[in-house]
């Protein structure tokens, strides 16, 4: 004959186990879905890091050509880059925003190189190619500053 008492006890400890198991088998359906979620996600990434890196190549700049020769006049940034490899005066320009105390105004720009800054289409280059070469970076408030001279990789202007 089997004692009540234990008899209890073992019915007590499978009912336990039975809301175990489906506290698991929950907690198993949410894990696996997490996991199929981060493969869609993964596989999102791989392509939009694909179409991203099709999208740079096709962006670059055309080189010019000089004397029969392509050339980029302007090139683009990269870790270490100094400024000597620009042409003279975007390494005046580069040069004035590094001596500027902070970020600072096209405008102010102009005016440390002698520029008439009265002409707004004088004022367009000494802003666009650097920052679209990765040389500047404009803030959210039109001002520019220089980007660091170490570093990783420098992602070209509008890109994260």
């Amino acid at each position: 004959m089997l004692d009540p008492e234990l008899l209890k006890r073992i019915i007590a400890r499978r009912a336990e186990l039975d809301e175990l198991e489906k506290q698991l088998a929950k907690r198993l359906a949410e894990v696996r879905a997490e996991r199929d979620e981060l493969a869609v996600a993964e596989r999102v990434l791989d392509r939009v890091s694909e179409q991203l890196a099709d999208e740079r190549v096709s962006a670059a700049p055309a080189p010019g050509q000089v004397g029969g020769r392509a050339v980029m006049l302007i090139p683009h940034r990269t870790p270490g880059g100094e400024g000597t490899v620009l042409p003279p005066d975007y390494q005046r320009i580069l040069a004035a925003v590094r001596q500027a105390a902070g970020p600072v105004m096209a405008r102010r720009v102009g005016e440390m190189l002698g520029v008439d800054v009265t002409v707004r289409a004088k004022l367009e280059p000494l802003r666009g190619r650097l920052v679209d070469r990765g040389w500047l970076r404009k803030l959210p408030d039109g001002r520019f500053t220089t980007r660091p001279l170490t570093g990783d990789a420098i992602a070209p202007s509008g890109t994260p």
